[in-house]
């Protein structure tokens, strides 16, 4: 009997060491949660088919005949079924063999390929398999036999961008949309309020867009470098129409994603504020301005007014009809106290409902929110914040000042989703220790390999709590992003890393096989369609001082496939005219000197890394 256990262990070794192997080769982002290869390939040419089995499969059939168009100029013929040879077939089964509706099934054998899924799954099945196809200018559009089954490992995958600092044409929201669908994250929260603007048309207060969503200037440079702020003396603003949110709406529905807006309330309403004055504290309050600095400001909605909640549940009626989401995130942080502990409206509302002080005034402020959403069918999200001084009943919390947040939520028994700071999750911070390499941005570092090798789920709860725990979300702040360019940078790759941690099992992590593999095939493709990104530094080398006559740098890798390593031993920056690494090299410095390595990686279209450095002392170390 111990010999048969023995022998069935090493079986099943042998079949995970496969297994794990056949993963690696196929360098899919987020990896599945089971690949096996298989023999031979499956070759698509003009006699190919793709085939379905009703019409909504047929809507994904169509995807890929249309990315066949564009990208290699082959049109296949559409068919109902799946007869015939070398067809690919998409359908969705009626059995209960893919029990949620983002699993999906993969097959590719030399004469078929078979993708099964129920709605976002057979969606996400084509996002894979697109992922398996050759490079556009290959000579065959080979596809090796593999079988897939994959689900995800949360239910809630976001991510976020601000738009009321600096706003972006819908044509880029929607490819943002399109970057979130292609690794399968499932929720784009749209932050449409803040005091710097109000970017959402409400048609029953016209001033909150004709007033708040335009500036008279912005801010330069970081926030923290005091009283001194440079502005730039320019005008800022604009806003979506509702015509222009049902059409990303009804776009992102169309690739999985829902979309959760948010209105900050009852802080950052400075935008707000300044359209409709009334809604502070005070008899007489204002006037005020849209905020052109970054930070928080004191000026935020009075809870002891009626009118408040009277304007903020017209405000939010429009929005539901908008948004189909049953989520709304109403914000609920950073709101300071200063003008509610001053206010007669509010000390008179704390009296009247026996509440202790100002954070339990909140908690009523976002508790009246709450029961009026949750009246019209829809839930809330807050910050973190909206957990002092008790929290709404039927509330979910985003956990963003660190993981304790969340912690806490999931105790009480309430939904969380895990955006920590400190996990790395805020994609507006630095990507690189070195700050002067960095475009401006908020300081603080998250880099790729800070965020790949967080987990969602904070070890603070225990297997009971854990399913309070929905998912996770990385969160992109504007401040400092005025371009395009510039949030595609800040994005990318630190959003692969994310869509692995949402989706792919926490035991499948290989930080070395993830950044070396599959983020640098990944980023190729980036670089060949002009998506811009950030070049991660090379790979197999950190800063470092090592104290020695000589030392050998033995491999380096670059971080994106087709790119190239170049080095210098003089301390200047290297660039392409520099020497050309592509193999072990020695550096050596005479008794008591010392020897500066630099290696920057250049991608194909000339993209640049920043450089790391190695310090050679041929002197006693200190």
């Amino acid at each position: 009997m111990k010999r048969f256990i023995l022998s069935l262990l090493m079986c099943l070794l042998f079949f995970y060491g496969n297994a794990q192997s056949a993963s690696d080769k196929f360098n899919i982002i987020p990896i599945p949660a089971e690949l096996n290869q298989g023999t031979g390939h499956f070759k698509i040419d003009a006699s190919s088919k793709i085939g379905y089995t009703n019409q909504q499969d047929k809507k994904v059939a169509e995807l890929l005949q249309q990315h066949l168009k564009n990208t290699y100029q082959l049109k296949l013929a559409l068919q109902k079924g799946s007869q015939g040879k070398s067809v690919i077939h998409f359908s969705s089964p009626e059995s209960d063999t893919l029990r949620l509706r983002e699993s999906y099934e993969l097959s590719v054998s030399p004469g078929r390929i078979v993708v099964k899924g129920k709605e976002a799954g057979l969606y996400y099945g084509l996002q894979t398999l697109l992922q398996l196809l050759p490079e556009k200018n290959s000579k065959s559009l080979d596809i090796p036999a593999v079988s897939i089954k994959d689900q995800p490992l949360y239910a809630y995958r976001g991510l976020h961008l601000d738009v009321s600092r600096h706003m972006f044409p819908v044509s880029f929201i929607k490819k943002y949309i399109d970057y979130m669908a292609a690794y399968k994250l499932n929720n784009f929260h749209w932050h449409l309020t803040d005091d710097q603007g109000w970017r959402i048309e409400i048609k029953k207060y016209p001033r909150l867009t004709a007033v708040g969503a335009y500036r008279e200037e912005t801010m330069i440079g970081r926030h923290n470098q005091g009283p001194n702020y440079n502005f730039d003396g320019t005008p800022y603003g604009g806003f979506y129409t509702q015509q222009e949110i049902r059409e990303v709406v009804a776009y992102a529905a169309a690739k999985h994603v829902n979309v959760i807006p948010e209105l900050e309330m009852p802080g950052h309403a400075l935008a707000a504020l300044a359209a409709y004055p009334e809604l502070a504290c005070g008899d007489r309050p204002g006037p005020f301005k849209v905020a052109a600095a970054w930070g928080v400001f004191e000026d935020v909605f009075c809870a002891g007014k009626e009118q408040t909640f009277e304007t903020l549940e017209g405000i939010l009626d429009e929005v539901m009809e908008l948004f189909p989401s049953s989520y709304i995130h109403i914000g609920g942080d950073e709101s300071p106290k200063v003008r509610w502990k001053a206010c007669a409206h509010c000390q008179k509302r704390i009296k009247e409902q026996g509440l202790k002080d100002e954070h339990e005034l909140q908690s009523y402020f976002v508790q009246r929110m709450e029961k009026y959403l949750n009246s019209k069918g829809r839930k809330i999200i807050g910050w973190d914040e909206i957990l002092e001084g008790g929290l709404a009943p039927n509330a979910t919390v985003m956990s963003w000042r660190g993981e304790s947040g969340g912690i806490a939520a999931a105790k009480q028994g309430h939904d969380v989703i895990m955006t920590a700071h400190s996990n790395g999750l805020y994609f507006d911070l630095q990507q690189s220790l070195r700050d002067q390499q960095e475009p401006l941005n908020i300081g603080g570092y998250a880099g790729l390999e800070k965020v790949y090798l967080s987990e969602p789920t904070p070890k603070g709860l225990t297997l009971t709590e854990h399913k309070y725990i929905l998912g996770v979300q990385a969160n992109l702040w504007t401040e400092y992003i005025a371009t395009t360019k510039k949030v595609e940078y800040m994005l990318f790759p630190r959003l692969f890393a994310l869509a692995e941690i949402a989706w792919s099992k926490p035991e499948s992590k290989q930080w070395e096989k993830f950044s070396g593999e599959r983020v640098a095939t990944h980023l190729a493709t980036l670089d060949k369609v002009g998506t811009t990104y950030r070049v991660p530094e090379v790979i197999g080398l950190r800063d470092t001082s090592i104290h020695a006559p000589s030392y050998t740098i033995e491999r380096l890798q670059p971080s994106v496939k087709g790119g190239k390593i170049y080095y210098t031993i003089d301390n200047f920056d290297p660039g392409d005219t520099d020497l050309e690494y592509t193999g072990p090299v020695t550096i050596s410095a005479a008794a008591g000197k010392e020897r500066i390595f630099k290696a920057v990686v250049i991608s194909p279209s000339g993209r640049k890394s920043n450089y790391i450095t190695l310090k050679l002392s041929n002197a006693p170390a200190k």
